[in-house]
């Protein structure tokens, strides 16, 4: 009989998915192992290959949809299988009502095309009529329905519903959850990092040439490892069901990537082993697959502390909110040219605004000031990063 493949379990507590994209279709000829659908779970999007050889007998979940560990993704029909065909859609039999009975549920008629236009618009198929053959829903139906969805709701005026769905309905439940576990304090400073400005300002067009885009965050990882090295709460997690500290020995830094549908955290990892140009490297191959959404699930976990550069989009202070199960997170502003005090004089500098959020039930206020403290100095002499042992 035909063989139902269900969701696998995809580990790391994962429990659901959204149907992202399938690759194949209905009554397409499939090989084992072969990929055929992509689906974005909370940590990345994941390729699920067939585990069986044969035939795509039915498509159980449609793009856009939510979909459990061990619900029917597809119905897969080995060699040598008789296949029922599919009734055409004018030989469907219409329900039949009777008192006293609620009709058996009719399953909605739209293709493929009317029910992506549908997903786009966030219009649920359930409550359109359709007007097309045997009741099937048309493109009309559905964007007569939007304009419907999209007309005023009340005396204030016009609203849109759009689907909470993909990698901002993953980003809203971190979110959410990190609020919930943790006790968070943002304490804020300014770091006068015009030395590491000349820095880099040297190197940067070597280091281009080289293929290699310098920015300011692998000095950012090592500040904030060499501070870490010095305040191990903040390189921690808590395992709440036992109650108990976990204090990590090692350093892997996650970087907030914006991508067009939100933000992503990469994990650097072996901090301690890299060079400034290979934590380069590593930066810019790594944001590049996060904004074309080729990451690996892999390549977004083990993180022990997290570090976001709103700078880059205009800002100044932040509270950011500490990436869950890390127990702080350190936000970078925009750099910006001020009048500061230097040996008794008025200069102009380059100065960077830093917030660090931290957990307030693993440390204290003096200690986290103080990390900031060390992380404002590693990033004023630069030349630190280089001397100080790991």
């Amino acid at each position: 009989m035909p063989y139902n493949f269900v969701l696998p379990d995809l580990g790391e507590g994962t429990t659901e998915g959204e149907i992202r994209k399938w690759v194949v279709k209905e009554g397409d000829v499939i090989e084992e192992h072969q990929t055929v659908l992509e689906i974005e779970t909370d940590k990345a999007v994941v390729e699920v290959p067939s585990p069986k050889k044969g035939t795509v007998v039915r498509i159980a979940k449609e793009e856009g949809e939510i979909a459990k560990v061990g619900e029917v993704l597809m119905t897969i029909a080995e060699e040598g299988e008789t296949i029922e065909a599919k009734p055409k859609v004018e030989e469907r039999p219409k329900s039949v009502s009777v008192v006293g009975v609620l009709p058996e549920e009719e399953e909605i008629l739209a293709t493929p095309a009317v029910r992506a236009l549908a997903r786009e618009l966030g219009v649920p198929l359930e409550g359109i009529k359709g007007s097309g053959p045997n009741g099937s829903v048309t493109q009309e139906d559905v964007m007569k329905a939007s304009q419907k969805e999209q007309a005023p709701e009340d005396q204030y005026g016009a609203a849109e519903r759009v689907p909470l769905r993909g990698l901002r309905r993953t980003i809203a439940k971190n979110l959410i959850l990190s609020q919930r576990t943790t006790a968070f304090v943002t304490g804020m400073d300014e770091a006068d990092i015009t030395e590491l400005w000349d820095l880099r300002e040297r190197e940067k067009k070597a280091l281009l040439e080289r293929g290699v885009h310098l920015t300011f965050m692998p000095f950012f990882i090592k500040a904030v490892y060499h501070a870490l090295a010095e305040h191990p709460l903040l390189n921690a997690s808590v395992n709440e069901e036992r109650e108990e500290l976990i204090i990590k020995r090692y350093y892997s830094i996650g970087v907030a990537v914006d991508t067009p549908e939100g933000l992503t955290v990469p994990v650097i990892r072996d901090v301690v082993k890299k060079t400034i140009r290979e934590l380069a490297l590593e930066i810019q191959d790594l944001s590049q697959k996060a904004r074309e959404r080729k990451i690996k699930a892999e390549e977004m976990k083990g993180g022990t502390f997290t570090i976001t550069n709103y700078g880059h989009f205009g800002c100044t202070f932040a509270t950011p909110i500490i990436n869950y199960p890390d127990v702080a997170i350190l936000g970078t502003g925009k750099i910006s040219e001020k009048p500061w005090v230097k040996k008794g004089q008025i200069v102009i500098r380059k100065i960077l605004p830093l917030s660090l959020t931290f957990d307030h039930r693993v440390t204290d206020g003096v200690d986290a000031s103080v990390f900031l403290s060390k992380v404002i100095a590693y990033l004023e002499d630069p030349a630190l990063l280089f001397i100080e042992s790991a």
